[in-house]
């Protein structure tokens, strides 16, 4: 079949709203809706609706995966291991199993297999029972008797990089691939405890280097950060004869689902997912996990439901963590500022696991001819790390941002001078021009300029993310004979107001208003949805459900078009009214219209198509869109010289996101991700007590977090920036809103100290041997 026969011509809006807006051609599908116009012309899509959930949400009535309550529930508790390193000789569960109320037993670790007879960390599971009630299962647990035989360990990252450090794993055992901060590829070389390198190179640094007039050079540390949602993971798995059904607090129903089929060798018919609300995941929830796995299979041996909530100890210790960095950064420029080469050099620890790379800002940010990267993982004996929030890319730039203020410092030029000479990206260009102004950039000084002990500093820095898209990605819209309308889908709402952003878009293809969309998601009865991680859920799922609902009103439209005694091309959906184009007092209600049915309900479903442009790279059913995601974040900050504490009293976040579906929910994602970013920066840090390996801070008291006394003024901006590439041209902005943040604080930190802080977190502690007030301290990841 011919392309003209299968697309058509449309012309979008294209350009940053406000500064240059014009248009593009598009070739798009023929059963795809027209395109959009720009946000000021519509009349739901780009508005600040309320989530719909809020007020279920503030009084308590939605319903959680900890408030599921099956009839004949179970209770299911994890015993843990309390080495950090051991072979498991024998484990007995009798008197557990005997224990009045227990319905069931597990073994995780099992002697008589040598490879899952060895547990790696303090925490890791070793059994599990399901009895009648939590206190029960906590008595069941203190039956089980363990006999460990202590292996060495090593708990820190630099030691593990000694040749005669304790091994961790062997190669059979040794992870692969990666698990949040790529780049890392599979089969890379083992060397001990360190897995790599992993390489990138263009052109050539070491020549670079070598004709560059500067070249910079530091090393930067960032800590472990662990998870810290305040819902835990918690599951209810139900395993009957006729099939599973878990209730998950979940960042992906249908990848879970997967998971499960895989797992316990179901058909996916068989696999039912649910998730009502979500109290964050943030990437700790992207998979099914050790306490998924034995729930399900805790079930299924005692043939009833039964429900797993991690507490907070184990959600400090097992739940996943940002890995633990060190990078060494070398960059070199020429006199204008022009970039020469960029050296990378990093070694990270996810604990037993990988992922603990620097992302790709050092080698995509700016533009530079040469640069070069190995970036290494390290095994150590502790929790494994997962995803969170923009994985490899935070650390990577607090190192490079620091680096290219302290490049600027040389060349005397001013940092934002500087990034407009060396960054490509228009829209950044135009996010600096914006948070300058509102910060007042105009007014910095120089590094310690202010008099007194309590300094004050202005700092920036820049974010890089991939526009990431999920292919397979479905939405259903229903319109019933009374007029009531649906959209299904399997996506899940953690927090981001998803399902406030599907009402918007159907009701502005229908015409109606977003509280009569009634919202059914998180649920893989429904059409599979995307994740929500990789800030790719908006990107995904709007653009069918405008698609799915622009294709049920074209059904609509035919026969409202026999009552109206018209063309159906000639009618418009407005105003809860369908009428006709050119003669609009002519027409009939929507619920008349949908009266004239000739069935209960008519229906459309659709995918998630290709941008239209199309796209730079896919991987199965993930792409990259061409564009990035970025976002240029300013701090303002008092530093007490005499105590070392920091404050941030001002953060101006200036993000794009392509189109902005409602500014009130992505001001709040933006928020959001300014606070775990400050968080991450001043407070946050995993303590590992190096004798025993053990986590000493496994809690919400002594593992520090940022709350309402240090949250500070927060100035957000989201820019209009349409590419045409989608139904609704929308994109993600979670992730793009945590990388800036701490290295904009640094900046701010170094702006009022002069001195500058290389190693998160900043405490008061480093701010003092920074100035000289203490001995500096060393920090290890």
């Amino acid at each position: 079949m011919a392309a003209d026969e299968v697309t058509r011509t449309e012309t979008f809006p294209s350009g940053i709203a406000g500064v240059g807006l014009g248009t593009v051609e598009r070739q798009i599908p023929l059963d795809e809706p027209p395109s959009l116009p720009a946000n000021a012309a519509l009349t739901l899509i780009g508005k600040p609706v309320p989530r719909q959930n809020g007020r279920a949400k503030v009084t308590g009535a939605t319903r959680f995966t900890v408030d599921v309550s099956l009839p004949g529930m179970l209770y299911g508790r994890i015993l843990r291991a309390t080495l950090p390193h051991a072979q498991i000789r024998a484990i007995d569960v009798s008197a557990a199993a005997r224990h009045p109320g227990v319905r069931a037993v597990l073994l995780v670790a099992r002697p008589d297999d040598p490879a899952a007879a060895v547990v790696r960390y303090v925490g890791a599971p070793v059994a599990a029972v399901a009895a009648v009630s939590m206190a029960v299962a906590d008595e069941a647990l203190r039956l089980i008797r363990v006999d460990y035989k202590a292996l060495p360990f090593v708990a820190d990252m630099d030691e593990a990089r000694e040749p005669a450090a304790p091994a961790v794993h062997d190669e059979a055992s040794a992870p692969q691939g990666h698990a949040s901060g790529y780049p890392a590829a599979r089969g890379l070389p083992l060397d001990g405890n360190v897995r790599g390198p992993a390489t990138d190179r263009r052109g050539d640094a070491a020549q670079g280097l070598a004709q560059a007039d500067v070249v910079v050079e530091g090393e930067y540390r960032t800590q472990v950060q662990t998870h810290c949602c305040l819902e835990p993971h918690a599951i209810v798995a139900d395993w009957r004869t006729d099939g599973l059904t878990v209730h998950m607090s979940t960042q992906y129903t249908a990848g879970v689902r997967h998971e499960l089929a895989q797992v316990f060798g179901l058909p996916l018919s068989r696999v039912r997912v649910v998730v009502d609300g979500m109290g964050g995941g943030f990437g700790s929830k992207s998979t099914l996990g050790n306490h998924g796995r034995i729930a399900v299979a805790l079930s299924r041996q005692a043939q009833a439901p039964v429900r797993v909530i991690l507490d907070r100890q184990e959600e400090q210790t097992d739940a996943g963590n940002r890995p633990g960095t060190w990078q060494r950064l070398r960059i070199g420029a020429r006199r204008d500022g022009s970039l020469t080469a960029i050296s990378l050099l990093s070694y990270g620890t996810a604990g037993v696991t990988v992922g603990a790379g620097m992302g790709n800002v050092a080698q995509a940010l700016y533009a530079c001819p040469n640069f070069e990267s190995a970036q290494h993982d390290v095994f150590i004996n502790a929790g494994p790390g997962c995803a969170m929030r923009a994985p490899g890319n935070v650390p990577g730039a607090f190192g490079l941002e620091q680096a290219i203020d302290e490049l600027a410092e040389r060349l005397a030029i001013d940092p934002l001078a500087l990034r407009d000479r060396i960054d490509p990206s228009p829209v950044r260009r135009e996010e600096r021009r914006i948070g300058a102004g509102r910060i007042g950039w105009q007014h910095r000084h120089a590094p310690g300029a202010d008099p007194g002990p309590v300094k004050r500093g202005l700092g920036v820095a820049q974010a890089l993310w991939g526009a990431n898209v999920q292919t397979n990605s479905a939405c259903e819209v229903r319109v019933m004979r009374d007029g009531s309308v649906e959209v299904l889908s399997s996506v899940q709402d953690i927090g981001t107001g998803i399902g406030t952003v599907l009402a918007q878009v159907v009701a502005e293809v229908l015409g109606l208003r977003p509280e009569q969309i009634i919202v059914r998601i998180g649920d893989t009865e429904f059409p599979a949805g995307p994740p929500s991680y990789g800030s790719r859920t908006t990107a995904s799922i709007t653009p069918p459900a405008r698609t799915a609902a622009w294709r049920v009103l074209q059904s609509l439209f035919r026969e409202a078009a026999l009552g109206l005694n018209v063309a159906a091309g000639d009618l418009i959906a407005h105003d809860g009214r369908i009428v006709v184009r050119d003669e609009p007092s002519r027409g009939m209600g929507f619920a008349e219209a949908a009266a004239r049915l000739r069935t209960d309900r008519i229906s459309a479903v659709a995918a998630r198509s290709d941008d239209y442009g199309g796209f730079r790279r896919r991987m199965e059913d993930a792409a990259l869109a061409q564009q990035d995601l970025g976002g240029v974040q300013f701090a303002q900050v008092a530093v007490d010289t005499e105590t070392g504490i920091v404050r941030v009293e001002r953060v101006v976040a200036v993000q794009d996101c392509g189109r902005p579906m409602n500014p009130l929910l992505l001001e709040s994602q933006v928020q959001g991700g300014v606070l775990m970013g400050l968080s991450y920066a001043l407070f946050e840090n995993r303590i590992l007590d190096q004798p025993t390996g053990r986590m000493v801070n496994a809690n919400l008291e002594q593992y520090k977090l940022a709350g309402p006394r240090e949250t500070p003024a927060i100035d957000v901006v989201v820019l209009e920036n349409y590419q045409a590439n989608s139904a609704t041209d929308a994109y993600g902005i979670a992730e793009p809103a945590n990388i800036a943040t701490a290295p904009a604080i640094a900046n701010a930190v170094y702006n009022a100290i002069g001195v500058r802080l290389r190693a998160l977190p900043m405490t008061p502690a480093a701010v003092l041997g920074a100035v000289g007030k203490i001995p500096s301290r060393s920090r290890q990841p």
